[in-house]
């Protein structure tokens, strides 16, 4: 959730501006552009036109968690708003308070916002910064687990529920116990097991968690050199949906040699957004890389791992932040992701969806936003 300059997101015309001038600025009060993935002189304005259009514009969304509950598609995304408060790489500009549900009956068909469903004052333990949320359903209840941090200023993920999939949702009194930084999101699986993901780097926090406790001294970004990836936590979840059922673990995501992916390989090791979903008995792990802003994806033959990296689903949006969710609608697979189109500001998002294809062998086609 942080944000930090990246020179990839410069306008390809300022490139020979750069060459003279031997550096490049970044400005948070201006428009942010798109990734310089992008040819830079060759290609016309039409192929920097966004590939898919916002689906709410009336308020801003992000980090949508989309699910097909009795035949319609609910999203459960942040809900961004305009707090002033300067950007930094903690994040604490996505000051978040509230969470509104949409839902709609077909994708890009006319989209419903069902309201507030949660708000920060109605959960008794939390502090401040309620981020991506994700949802579930199981014994005729519907889960929604959300990051927000405590008293304590200490990143917790809580669970909230509903007999409604629209909500509004009544949170648990404290949060779950064992759980730590950010970005939680369910996977139940074909026999009933249900497993929570979750973890964010930098202002998510799992680097403070190293030791199993959380070390309010400890760096405020993960190691940068050569030593095994921070992952994300895993942990399977009890009966009620309300606890974890046995230990927590971290994820194994590993190169094409079988070795754990580096701290320092940044376009492939874990930073935050995690998402499981199967495919033809497959578990894909998609995740975000957060400083070089890709979504990639590593696949695994269970639900816990281990995972072997496979590749880039989509690159760079414009803003800082990409974060997404992989569902299946009707025999087609999407892709539910964020850019900021319509405000220019990292910290204002609008989410999206577009087409998730795939090749013969299951590999995923890389997505230009």
């Amino acid at each position: 959730m942080p944000t930090h300059f990246n020179f990839a997101h410069c306008k390809p015309l300022l490139v020979a501006a750069v060459a003279l001038l031997g550096a490049c600025q970044s400005n948070p009060s201006t428009t942010e552009t798109t990734a310089a993935s992008k040819p830079a002189l060759a290609d016309s304005a039409a192929a920097q036109q966004p590939l898919s259009q916002p689906l709410v514009k009336d308020i801003y969304t992000a980090d949508p968690s989309a699910h097909v509950f009795a035949g319609k598609i609910y999203i459960y995304p942040s809900h961004d708003i305009e707090a002033g408060i300067p950007e930094n790489d903690k994040g604490d500009h996505f000051a978040m308070r509230d969470y509104h549900i949409l839902s709609m009956d077909s994708v890009n068909g006319p989209v419903t916002d069902h309201g507030v469903a949660l708000d920060t004052k109605d959960i008794p333990w939390a502090g401040r910064q309620l981020w991506a949320p994700d949802a579930a359903f199981k014994n005729d209840t519907y889960y929604l687990y959300f990051p927000v941090k405590d008293k304590q200023d200490v990143f917790r993920i809580g669970v909230a529920t509903s007999t409604s999939p629209s909500g509004p949702f009544k949170a648990e009194a404290t949060p779950m116990a064992g759980s730590f930084s950010i970005d939680p999101a369910v996977f139940q699986d074909a026999d009933g097991k249900a497993f929570l993901y979750f973890g964010g780097l930098w202002g998510g926090q799992l680097q403070r968690w190293q030791t199993g406790t959380y070390d309010a001294n400890a760096a405020e970004k993960e190691p940068s050199t050569a030593v095994p990836a921070l992952n994300a936590r895993v942990g399977k979840l009890s009966a009620d949906m309300k606890q974890f059922d046995g230990p927590v673990q971290e994820l194994k995501i590993l190169d094409e040699a079988g070795k754990p992916l580096l701290a320092n390989d940044t376009k492939r090791r874990f930073f935050e957004g995690g998402w499981l979903h199967k495919y033809q008995g497959k578990y894909y792990f998609s995740y975000s890389t957060g400083d070089t802003h890709l979504l990639v994806y590593a696949v695994g033959d269970k639900p816990t791992g281990p995972f072997t990296y496979q590749g880039v689903i989509m690159e760079p949006v414009q803003g800082w932040t990409t974060h997404h969710s992989i569902v299946e609608v009707k025999g087609k697979w999407y892709i539910f992701y964020h850019d900021t189109q319509l405000s220019g500001k990292t910290w204002l998002r609008n989410i999206k969806v577009t087409e998730l294809k795939r090749r013969a062998d299951g590999s995923i086609e890389t997505i230009v936003p």
